[in-house]
């Protein structure tokens, strides 16, 4: 456990956070890559810069996810937390009226759909945290579970299987805040992260792509450097999940059945 720098104010979660990465012997950047999140949130969350991160599930996820990384305690990083990071923590569930100054009525309806679309980002970045919890089982389940799919001349997902060795390149990036997961044709996690708006990633795998989105609006994609439209193919809830082939068409994944069906 890191020693108060000077006080108990100042041992906060950010700087039991930053001892234990420099015990490790290791660069924020490895940290980052470590936990698939941008550098920047790593930093944010060294220097308790809470309002950056947006909502309370994010700044939770985020926090047990670093606790664990360097043997850290999550409960008691947590409870820092909410003593020193509470006033940061927005309400997703009460919206208080405020009214609006000479000349900004216009900005009702942006406002409002900004709000909807930080709720949605909020709930998956909250299902995420919580598959967070055991990151190597869910590395190590997903292709268990997706390899058994695959049949004689393609997959169960419908998606034709590419010649062996070949490898398609996604490139994505993000505009703001969401959550991403990708895989390849054998089920094998390619990436899987909460990314901040700026963050962009480029990955190789065997086609078919699995592609899931957590805000379809704010990711682009580009597969061997043509861009692939997706927003056609978003759900309901802004969250998208597609199949990427080898010549870069984008078509509806299947949803996964569940453990039993």
């Amino acid at each position: 456990m890191a020693t108060a720098v000077s006080g108990e104010q100042r041992c906060g979660a950010g700087a039991r956070l930053r001892a234990g990465r420099e015990n490790r012997g290791l660069s924020v950047p490895q940290a980052a890559e470590r936990l698939r999140f941008d550098a920047r949130i790593v930093e944010a969350l060294e220097a308790e810069d809470y309002a950056a991160l947006g909502a309370d599930v994010y700044v939770r996820g985020y926090l047990r996810r670093y606790a664990e990384l360097v043997g850290d305690s999550p409960e008691e990083l947590l409870g820092l937390y909410a003593r020193d990071g509470r006033v940061t923590r927005p309400d997703l569930t009460r919206i208080p009226h405020r009214e609006p100054p000479d000349g900004a009525a216009w900005l009702g309806l942006p406002a409002l759909l900004g709000l909807a679309g930080f709720a949605l980002i909020a709930l998956v970045a909250w299902v995420f945290s919580v598959q967070g919890e055991k990151p190597q089982s869910l590395a190590a389940a997903a292709p268990e579970a997706r390899a058994a799919a695959t049949v004689a001349g393609g997959t169960a997902d419908g998606a034709p299987v590419a010649t062996p060795g070949t490898r398609t390149q996604l490139a994505l990036k993000f505009s703001a805040l969401s959550w991403a997961e990708v895989s390849d044709a054998s089920g094998r996690l390619l990436l899987q992260g909460l990314y901040a708006g700026g963050a962009s990633r480029t990955l190789s795998g065997a086609p078919p792509l699995r592609v899931t989105v957590g805000n379809t609006p704010v990711v682009t994609l580009e597969v061997n450097g043509r861009p692939v439209l997706i927003e056609g193919l978003a759900r309901r809830d802004g969250t998208a999940h597609v199949l990427i082939d080898a010549e870069g068409h984008a078509s509806p994944a299947p949803r996964r059945l569940a453990h039993g069906d």
